[in-house]
């Protein structure tokens, strides 16, 4: 048991979120896609609440990101335009939905459930700031064995029914994330063939006819 504090992160603690970057994302994932000073800095400026991290006996250990934005169907959705490149200069103060923008937990501190906690921080956050949910596209690193047996959309019902256990879809579905959407070329990733599944935790204090999916 070690005691774990979910707080804000700030300016002095850029140095230790790019070196938790580079703990989470090592070779060959090319190290000019971790945080920079310049990003972290957007994001403790414009959206504090969404820049949280998880700290243990003083070191950061797991990190996650936000934006508020008010999404539309027919608009394009990939990670970089949603987020602007994790920048985050078009967040919208009074935007009805927290977006993920990143979430990593080092390696050695993966079965503290970490992540989970830092997910639902984040929950309290969507209903503090009366939002309407909490949404973010998920890598489904497993497709890679199931590429050409299986479409994008079926992989994802085999593994939300527990027919197929996937690193990050099964993590996101015990943490009460609902899958509402399928995304071809969200982001460069070889293992999810580059599709992303939009998965939402919805505000419980919202009326369900608000509900939204990018099917329609």
């Amino acid at each position: 048991m070690l005691p774990v504090t979910i707080r804000n992160y700030a300016r002095r603690d850029f140095t230790d979120l790019i070196s938790l970057q580079a703990l989470c994302f090592p070779p060959p994932f090319p190290s000019e896609l971790w945080w920079n000073e310049r990003q972290l800095a957007e994001h403790v400026t414009r959206f504090p609440e969404g820049a949280l991290c998880a700290e243990i006996d003083g070191t950061i250990v797991g990190s996650m990101t936000a934006l508020r934005r008010t999404l539309h169907r027919t608009e394009k959705h990939d990670w970089a335009t949603v987020t602007d490149d994790g920048y985050i200069r078009n967040h919208e103060p009074e935007g009805d939905t927290i977006y993920v923008v990143d979430i990593c937990v080092a390696p050695a501190f993966r079965k503290f459930g970490l992540g989970k906690w830092l997910l639902q921080s984040m929950y309290e956050t969507v209903v503090h700031l009366d939002c309407l949910r909490l949404l973010g596209g998920g890598r489904m690193p497993g497709y890679v064995h199931s590429i050409g047996r299986l479409t994008p959309e079926q992989y994802v019902e085999q593994v939300a029914i527990g027919e197929i256990i996937d690193p990050v879809i099964t993590f996101l579905l015990r943490c009460g994330r609902l899958p509402v959407g399928i995304v071809p070329n969200y982001i460069d990733d070889e293992q999810s063939a580059n599709y992303a599944v939009l998965m939402e935790w919805r505000n419980p204090f919202k009326k369900e006819r608000e509900k939204w999916n990018i099917f329609g």
